[in-house]
């Protein structure tokens, strides 16, 4: 499923003033994007493109005049292809309580298991689950069942439209592909931020492995663009990225949520090939 770019015929939200991701997203990026933005510049005339898109910060931050988002959530690119399309919602305050909550989550899997992943109606679900769920959390079981329980905050609010996002989303390229069925262009900025190198992956109904996290550093590091990757630090993502010749910088991500909740502090590392270190 994809939305194709259309020509630059609409107004523009200015890069001096990006767009907030529309999703609450765990382990989102934004804070990333004062050491991103200085290596997107120069070369803001390229295409940028996320092969895991998932929240959008950066893409939404960058606010690149062309941009290819890819994710293997259907869910998640569902949403943004209807915002593309004009996509309202009917949520209010009364709607935050443990019982709607489970209704709509019982009907977003009674659409999942019937084909209808990529309606309207699972678009509008899946927006109201990630803004009430626990954590902003979009978790899968096996069968590909949304299982994320239900989020206690004093307060959440919803969206009527999302119109500041529609005319940008619709000059934009949405795709649901596993990254490795991916062609890039070779001119393309690719920014890539795969799931943390840690044991909870099952950010949809398939796991993430370390298989994958090696397959996508090897694939980005054939590539002959520029490249720029972040992930937890850990021992080996350093190996493998050192040994792929990319430059590595390591940096104080300010928190990080896990599975369970955790907010603690975690080492990023900050991996480029194809660019100008700053």
């Amino acid at each position: 499923m994809a939305i194709k770019a259309l020509p630059e015929d609409s107004i523009r939200v200015s890069a001096n003033d990006p767009l907030k991701p529309p999703l609450k997203w765990a382990g989102g990026k934004r804070w990333l994007l004062k050491e991103i933005r200085p290596l997107w510049l120069p070369h803001r005339h390229r295409r940028l493109v996320e092969p895991l898109g998932g929240g959008l910060a950066i893409t939404l931050g960058l606010m690149p005049d062309r941009a290819w988002v890819n994710d293997i959530n259907p869910h998640l690119i569902n949403f943004y292809q209807w915002i593309g399309r004009g996509l309202s919602v009917d949520f209010s305050e009364d709607d935050y309580n443990p019982e709607t909550y489970y209704r709509n989550r019982d009907r977003f899997n009674e659409l999942v298991r019937t084909g209808q992943v990529f309606s309207k109606e699972a678009a509008q679900l899946f927006y109201y689950l990630n803004r009430t769920g626990y954590n902003g959390l979009c978790r899968f079981n096996s069968r590909g069942e949304f299982n994320v329980p239900f989020g206690k905050y004093k307060r959440v609010s919803y969206a009527q439209n999302f119109d500041r996002y529609r005319d940008i989303f619709r000059q934009w390229e949405f795709t649901c592909l596993d990254f490795k069925e991916i062609a890039f262009d070779s001119s393309d900025f690719i920014y890539a931020d795969p799931p943390y190198d840690v044991e909870f992956t099952r950010y949809t109904k398939e796991d993430f492995s370390w298989t994958d996290q090696v397959a996508l550093a090897e694939k980005l590091s054939k590539h002959p663009g520029p490249v720029v990757l972040s992930n937890q630090a850990t021992p080996r993502i350093m190996r493998l990225y050192d040994d792929l010749g990319f430059q590595t910088r390591v940096i104080s991500a300010p928190r990080r949520i896990s599975c369970d909740g955790n907010r603690s502090p975690a080492e990023e590392v900050l991996a480029i090939r194809n660019l100008e270190a700053v």
